[in-house]
């Protein structure tokens, strides 16, 4: 076998272990195939958070089998650790390789000598079972690896590479499978990640995102305990990187610390992902989350005072087991009065095992959905205002591509899409002068 086809599905983090699979099958000696149909080998990087991520992956097994009969298949990630056996029993399906055993993928392909044992499933055809997939998924807490994205070269076409430095999860929301596919929360040792920062500095990256699971609890399962803001003070502090992204962290671990640590250094971007779920006191405590609306309110309204033009987002959940007409209201009043600038709206979808999945009052799926819509459109307005209070401003935006003789791709400091006039190379800084906001994109020029 000399080449593969690797799809990623879900989070940040799931992208980021995507990458270091990539890292370790090149160093096999594989090439990368660009499509899946071209490949002798597929490999799946999984998600499991919601009934139709799993649905995405199945969907993806048969579309690839189909197109592709001969191609050997592996599947891995939070999918292939929660029900390897579902997995397994799929036509085409040859290996299932759980997040437990994940940096041993490539050992997989390649058959390596003295590998750990691996479990073979029975599929039934017919009459007769026939050997289907070899599955190798083990107890993920006993596991303490941490997968570590590789270091881009300089002629990626990525402009602002992920950085994984945290995975796993200690918190137990009512709803959540995550923590039982990814394991305990660990982080990648301090200069590890700055060894990986100065490298794809060093490669010519300009802006780097640091993400994990639970990104804010990097460095408290240390021998000696670190905290987050101390990462991030020293990758500015001891690299040379022009600009970090932080992706998203928990209400709580926004502290006064990390918020004038953000506010007050142009090399880290204006940007807050804090996760909300709903804005009903009775809701949060169901989904044993460790806040209440008001702390979460008062979090997001210090980050806006301390940072005016900072892009301010959160997931929310809808249709949670119980979810009344009343918490909903309140959840809705919650988003009207805080200044998001973006929202990720999620359905609630049961997923077995959890302790929300047992719960009575399940909303109907209608309800849920309507609820949906009616938070996406009040971010959409949320977001058009923000947008259109750039016109006739300047604002840092990175190019994303090299551009062509009309436009080109940018991101802002303040994480809004923009069209750039014009040109222009990719993975440059600029200053760009807003004319007008059209759709989902800031229109500009270069100053």
């Amino acid at each position: 076998m000399s080449n593969f086809y690797l799809a990623n599905f879900g989070c940040r983090a799931t992208q980021a272990d995507g990458a270091a699979l990539e890292h370790q099958l090149r160093e096999r000696g594989f090439e990368r195939a660009t499509r899946a149909d071209a490949a002798q080998v597929v490999v799946l990087n999984t998600c499991t958070v919601t009934s139709s991520a799993d649905q995405d992956v199945r969907a993806a097994i048969r579309r690839i089998h189909r197109g592709n009969p001969e191609c050997k298949i592996l599947v891995t990630g939070c999918y292939a650790q929660r029900a390897p056996e579902e997995l397994a029993a799929l036509p085409g399906v040859t290996w299932v390789v759980g997040n437990s055993h994940k940096q041993r993928v490539a050992d997989v392909i390649c058959g390596a000598p003295g590998f750990v044992p691996v479990e073979t499933i029975l599929a039934v055809e017919g009459d007769r079972a026939t050997a289907s997939a070899q599955v190798i998924v083990g107890d993920i807490f006993a596991h303490t690896e941490l997968l570590a994205a590789p270091v881009f070269d300089g002629g990626a076409e990525k402009t602002r590479p992920n950085l994984k430095v945290q995975d796993g999860c200690d918190n137990r929301c009512s709803f959540c499978i995550i923590p039982s596919v990814r394991g305990a929360s660990r982080s990648l040792p301090l200069e590890q990640v700055l060894a990986q920062v100065g490298a794809l500095t060093g490669a010519g990256f300009r802006e780097v995102v640091i993400s994990g699971i639970n990104l804010g609890r990097w460095g408290r399962d240390f021998e000696k305990p670190d905290r987050f803001p101390n990462l991030v003070r020293a990758i500015i502090e001891r690299t040379d990187l022009e600009k970090l992204r932080i992706s998203s962290v928990e209400p709580m671990d926004w502290t006064n610390e990390l918020i004038e640590l953000l506010a007050g250094c142009e090399r880290i971007a204006k940007h807050a992902h804090v996760p909300m779920q709903s804005g009903s006191d009775r809701v949060l405590r169901a989904m044993h989350r460790k806040y209440r609306p008001w702390h979460y309110a008062e979090k997001i309204r210090r980050i806006r005072a301390a940072m005016p033009t900072a892009a301010i987002g959160a997931d929310v959940m809808v249709g949670f087991p119980g979810e009344t007409d009343s918490d909903f209201a309140e959840t809705r009043r919650m988003i009207e009065d805080l200044p998001f600038t973006y929202l990720h709206v999620f359905t609630y979808s049961s997923r077995p095992g959890t302790r929300s999945a047992a719960m009575p009052n399940q909303v109907p799926v209608r309800v849920a959905r309507e609820r949906n819509r009616i938070l996406r459109e009040l971010a959409a307005a949320k977001k058009r205002e923000f947008m259109q209070s750039f016109i006739g401003r300047e604002l840092p935006a990175i190019t994303l591509s090299q551009g062509n003789e009309h436009f080109t791709e940018a991101l802002t400091d303040n994480y809004l899409k923009m069209r750039l006039s014009g040109r222009h190379g990719a993975n440059q800084w600029v200053g760009a002068q807003v004319q007008d906001v059209r759709a989902d994109e800031l229109f500009a020029t270069v100053v």
